[in-house]
């Protein structure tokens, strides 16, 4: 590969780390930008909006990029709180390196190891920043133990602080020398010993004669290491200072991954429901079609939606003409950027291995996949795993006149962020944003009153109930109505069964010799859909059951579909009520990040809201990381209840889990207020 192709980098790890000034300082150290600003100042390339700046941390990936060793680097910055998880798991479908920070003061947080995890499930090659070496009270000989017992023994050391954290020695090139810990001589041994093993040759020659393999045979069994995640390099940093940065350059341009080094991106052919859908190889090569990926769209009030996408095939020029997805339709390309942070600059060409953006383009959706040619049509990139947004508020617009505005702005939102979902509950008249955690929603709320100038009044939402069924039972309607002349005829029997959690809905026609004729049927079945769409027990959906009809009657002159739909609809809602019918709540995982000190006190909060600790895990000093579960009903006020608990100090996430049964009372009490109509008021 030419030295000239790009270099991704996303940089992750929990909030804190320095993610933002290390980028900032990569770009000065390389020349991308002749003055290194800070987040106090609010003068960073990457933290550029202004709620950003205000806060003092990131709550968007942002790309920059630079030049080191005539290598293009192009690396994403991407936020560290657990709320904005969203935005950094997309970045992980951009790059092909994953470098996690970490901060040598606080240790391995819950979003390390998070990222972690979903970078290798990528197979990202992925590299370890230690950050803020220079700071007061780290313990780095601990963190190096932490790392390598909970990460495993291939994160070993790149270089080696040293001079007291104001420099670093690399361990790759050295054999010998100076650092603040451990010995150079036997992290160089360890680590040659590591790379040797991935070459049969080199490992052959190296116990033969004992000598040192030449550099240059170095590089390739070192590309396959990473790749194969037997290495995972630990490099030590001070953003501030600036110790270990151009170190950490000659190691992004020298030795990570170029496109074509690295693991594959996993495209597949085939629709996105297609079982049969088959891997499909993109070779990074300037001269073949076009195949691009939108990881990231942006709603900018100014230059409208920007759609930002990794070249992944081919060379993409201006004025190309290009298809989004499957659409039948071409787009020309006007205006093709390179980013750098808020600034859009304009460019001619993007090769295999850039990022870049395109503005104004409707058809262009987060997860696009961009081609020039029908051949490339039905192509995708394995999608991502993202956390389901839990955290729900009910809002509504303080100004009448603002109601359809609202939605329009909300859709807006909605399609940026993979982790915030907008609702339209009908029977409760609500509208409800749903977000990974209190501080996304808040930053949802303070954007659209910036931003859009939209004030909202919130409140929380009604839970997400669901009803379903723990027996088998009969149910038979037998809709007869005669008005004046014309009359309505149905007739209709079936059983309903429990179907395993998450199954949803199953429909099932064993009607024997036109007992209900097939053109009745689908009347049928929307009317059974009616029933478990309206709920039985408390007004909730019906879920994870089958309904099986297996008889009725028809008339040759009354019958029609009405009659049919409202036979379908009470025979099963009769089903149900004798199905023993129960009402299931949603169970939320919570990660805590907390004092060690208010362990025994966030224990018995969450027992007393019917929720239980799964598991604990000491941090860095004094603090602690608690997983549990809970229902989502209890968790109503939690942060208000954290703040006071922890003196502030905590902090949470939730994801879902599962639906489980409610309290017998509660069922009661939900039951009490459900009225059917058309039905308990006949």
């Amino acid at each position: 590969m030419g030295q000239m192709t790009p270099r991704t980098v996303a940089l992750v790890g929990h909030g804190a780390s320095g993610k933002t000034t290390l980028v900032e300082t990569l770009l000065a150290t390389s020349g991308a930008i002749t003055t290194r600003g800070s987040i106090e100042k609010g003068n960073t390339v990457c933290d550029f909006d202004p709620q950003e700046k205000e806060l003092g941390y990131s709550i968007n990936s942002a790309i920059a990029s630079t030049q080191w060793l005539e290598t293009p680097i192009h690396l994403i910055d991407t936020p560290g709180y657990p709320d904005f998880a969203g935005q950094a798991i997309g970045a992980l479908a951009a790059v092909d390196t994953a470098l996690i920070v970490i901060n040598a003061q606080s240790g391995i947080e819950l979003m390390t190891e998070r990222m972690m995890k979903l970078a290798a499930a990528r197979k990202l090659c992925r590299m370890i920043v230690i950050n803020k070496i220079d700071a007061d009270n780290v313990d780095l000989p601990k963190l190096l133990g932490d790392i390598r017992e909970r990460f495993g023994h291939e994160c070993m050391v790149l270089n080696l602080p040293t001079e007291h954290g104001q420099a670093v020695i690399d361990v790759l090139s050295n054999a010998s020398g100076e650092s603040d810990f451990e010995s150079v001589a036997d992290a160089h041994r360890a680590l040659i010993d590591q790379i040797v093993e991935e070459d049969e040759d080199l490992l052959a020659k190296y116990l033969e004669d004992g000598a040192e393999p030449a550099p240059e045979t170095l590089r390739a069994p070192f590309e396959k290491a990473l790749r194969e995640g037997h290495l995972i390099p630990i490099l030590f940093v001070s953003a501030k200072t600036g110790a270990g940065v151009p170190q950490l350059l000659d190691t992004l341009a020298k030795l990570a991954p170029a496109p074509a080094e690295a693991n594959p991106p996993p495209f597949y052919k085939g629709a996105a429901d297609d079982e049969n859908a088959t891997p499909f190889e993109v070779s990074p090569e300037a001269g073949k079609h076009i195949l691009a990926h939108v990881f990231k769209v942006v709603s900018d009030p100014f230059v409208g939606k920007l759609s930002v996408f990794r070249v992944h095939q081919g060379t993409l020029k201006k004025d190309t003409q290009l298809f989004a997805g499957n659409a039948k339709r071409a787009f020309k390309i006007s205006h093709l950027y390179r980013l750098l942070g808020k600034e859009h600059i304009e460019t001619d060409q993007l090769q295999p291995g850039d990022i870049g953006a395109i503005s104004k383009v409707e058809e262009i959706e987060f997860d696009s996949v961009l081609h020039d040619s029908h051949d490339e049509d039905n192509i995708r990139l394995k999608p991502l795993t993202f956390p389901q947004p839990m955290q729900g508020l009910a809002v509504e617009t303080k100004k009448k006149s603002d109601e359809q505005r609202l939605f329009d702005v909300l859709h807006k939102l909605e399609i940026e962020d993979p982790c915030f979902t907008v609702e339209r509950h009908v029977t409760t008249n609500e509208t409800v944003i749903r977000g990974l955690g209190e501080m996304h929603l808040r930053a949802k709320l303070a954007r659209m009153a910036q931003q859009y100038k939209l004030e909202l009044a919130t409140k929380p939402p009604q839970i997400d109930y669901r009803e379903t069924i723990t027996g088998k039972a009969p149910g038979h309607c037998r809709h007869k109505k005669q008005t004046g002349g014309a009359g309505q005829f149905g007739e209709v029997m079936l059983r309903v069964e429990p179907l395993p959690r998450g199954e949803g809905f199953e429909f099932v026609d064993e009607v024997k010799g036109g007992a209900i004729p097939g053109v009745f049927m689908a009347s049928v079945e929307k009317g059974v859909r009616q029933a478990l769409a309206d709920g039985v027990v408390a007004g909730f959906p019906v879920s994870d059951i089958r309904v099986i009809v297996y008889d009725g009657k028809s008339h040759p002159v009354d019958s029609k579909d009405i009659a049919f739909f409202t036979a379908g609809r009470k025979a099963v809602i009769e089903a149900i009520r004798a199905a023993s019918p129960i009402i299931l709540e949603p169970i939320v995982n919570i990660d805590i990040d907390a004092p060690e000190t208010a362990v025994g006190d966030l224990s018995g909060d969450l027992s007393g809201k019917r929720g239980q600790i799964t598991g604990t895990q000491s941090r860095s000093a004094g603090t602690v990381s608690l997983s549990g579960k809970v229902p989502l009903a209890e968790l109503d006020d939690y942060q208000g209840r954290l703040k006071s608990l922890t003196g502030g100090q905590g902090s949470y996430s939730i994801r879902f889990s599962h639906y489980a049964a409610v309290p017998a009372t509660t069922q009661q009490q939900l039951a009490a207020k459900h009225k059917i109509v058309g039905l308990d008021d006949e």
